[in-house]
Parts: C-alpha cells; structure tokens; sequence
C-alpha cells in the first residue's frame, strides 16, 4: 500500500514538473519557428522563461480588489496542473483511479472560465469583450473535445483514458479515430490561443482581451496556464490519438511521447504563422463543419470501423 502511495506520488511529481518547466520551452521552441518563417532571428527558445521570472518580480497592481480575485490566478494554474494529473504521459495517469474522460473533460473547462470570469470582474470593456468571446470559443471547441474522446470510449467500451490509450495501442489506427484525431487537434489551435482562433485576445481589436488588465505576477500565472494547457492537452491528443510506439519502459515512452507533441506543437505554430485571424461567425462556421467531422468519427466508430 505504501510503496504504491510512493508511486503514484513520484509520477504525480513528473507530470506537474513536466506541464510546468517543459511547456515555456515548448512555447519558445513555437517563437523560434515563427520567426524563422517570417525570416527574423527571434528571441532565444528560453526567452518565455525569462518573460516569467521578469513578471513575476514586478508589482502586483489589480484594477479591483477582493481576497477570491487575488487567488484566481494561482488557482487556474492548480486546475491545468491538476489535469496533467489526470492525463497519461508516457504512463498511466497519477490520479486515473480518481476520474474518467467525464472528469478530465470538465477540468480542462475550468481554467477558461476561471480566465473569463477574470475578465469580466476586472471592470474593463475589453476584458469585458474578451471574456465574451471567449466563452463562445468554449462552447464551441469544447464539445468537439468531447465527442472526439468519446470516440476512443466507444472503441475501447471504457471511459478511462488509460483504457482508451492501451486499446488504441493494442489494435492499431481506425478510420474513426484517426478522424476523431484530426478534429481533436483542430480544436487544440483554438484552445491554444492561436490563429486563426485568437480571436478572445485579438491585439489590434481589444488590446489583448480577457487579459488586458493583468499584470506582474498575475499575467505570469496565467501565461503559464495558457502554455501548460496547451502542452498537456497535446499530451492526450498523442497518448489517446496517436500512443504508438510502446516500449513498456516509463522513460523511453515518456521521451517518445514528448517528441510527438513537440510536433504537435510544431504544427500549430506553423497554423499560426500563415493563417490569418478569422472573424467570429466565420470560426463559428468552421467549427461547426469540424464537429460533424467528429460526429461522422463517432458514427464510424458506432459501425465498428
């Protein structure tokens, strides 16, 4: 009982000291290849790390006050750290036993509507503006998130993600989800904040949107929870999606498993780079086509292909 506590305590630990110093090098790994293709030579990979040690030494200035708004930030990065606990990386997540694919879907909710919430108590219009969009996006990428993992289910007859990976990994590629594969990885530039689905922070329209008013320690935390998700989220496109190939050894699987999302994230960089921002009713549009995707993902999956 003990040494099983130890374990899952030890793999609890590698998970959240993943999603929290490997994900700035993930996003300055995203800086250095934007700017390659813009032809620049960009800051150094490290520079998101010095960002946040810079923000984290500055003053704490708040537009309201408030003991539960002072907490929010600290609190949304708990809520991304807490689904890295919940998702595979190289091994069978920490915490399975303590939720299925239902719970992980709402975790990964909380830390936007907690951003959003932000937003609209810090008084500013912008923010304001920002939140609102933001909760559009939410409603619309979230269920296509949801029915692309419910493909997995279906396949797998479980609701644990560790289920799904270790079926996945034993029965090889299917139409149905290698579809479900693709909507969800679209669905993750949106979640991700990048073009052409930056639309909630949209610089030149709302000066930076939902987060317009954070600043010093504030906006460092929630500039490393926007990267956090993002990496962890990439983690269960590749261990759900895409898990293959499997050694059984934590290491060589968790180094495997990190390759893959750096190419994930490779790839939403360069959608990034050379895609313009969409207006709203037209990401709207969009998403609605990548959710009858992941429905005709589902309804292959229903026909067992």
């Amino acid at each position: 009982m003990q040494t099983s506590l130890i374990k899952i305590i030890l793999a609890g630990l590698m998970n959240v000291a993943a999603a929290l110093l490997l994900s700035p090098l993930c996003e300055g790994v995203m800086r250095k290849l934007r700017a390659t293709i813009h032809s620049r030579i960009g800051p150094p990979i490290t520079q998101p790390y010095w960002d946040l040690f810079k923000l984290l030494g500055k003053e704490d200035l708040r537009t309201t006050g408030g003991r539960v708004y002072a907490s929010v930030p600290a609190i949304t990065l708990a809520s991304v750290l807490l689904l890295a606990l919940l998702v595979p990386m190289g091994a069978a997540a920490p915490l399975a036993f303590a939720g299925d694919l239902i719970v992980v879907i709402y975790v990964a909710a909380i830390s936007s509507v907690l951003m959003m919430l932000t937003g609209f108590a810090s008084s500013s219009p912008y923010a304001s503006i920002g939140s609102s969009r933001e909760m559009m996006m939410l409603l619309s990428v979230e269920p296509i998130m949801a029915i692309a993992l419910s493909v997995g289910a279906f396949k797998a007859r479980t609701l644990t993600l560790g289920g799904i990976a270790g079926w996945q990994a034993q029965n090889g590629p299917s139409i149905s989800m290698v579809i479900g594969g693709i909507a969800f990885f679209l669905a993750l530039q949106a979640v991700a904040g990048k073009l052409p689905f930056d639309i909630a922070e949209a610089d030149q329209e709302i000066m930076g949107g939902l987060l317009v008013e954070q600043s010093g320690p504030r906006l460092a935390l929630f500039r490393w929870t926007i990267w956090a998700k993002q990496f962890v989220l990439a983690f269960l496109l590749v261990e759900v999606f895409f898990p293959w190939p499997r050694s059984g050894f934590y290491v060589v699987d968790l180094v495997a498993a990190l390759g893959k999302v750096l190419v994930v994230l490779v790839l939403v960089a360069v959608i990034d780079v050379v895609n313009p921002r969409l207006r709203i009713d037209q990401a709207m549009g969009y998403f609605m086509r990548v959710a009858v995707s992941s429905l005709a993902a589902l309804a292959f999956a229903v026909i067992g292909k």
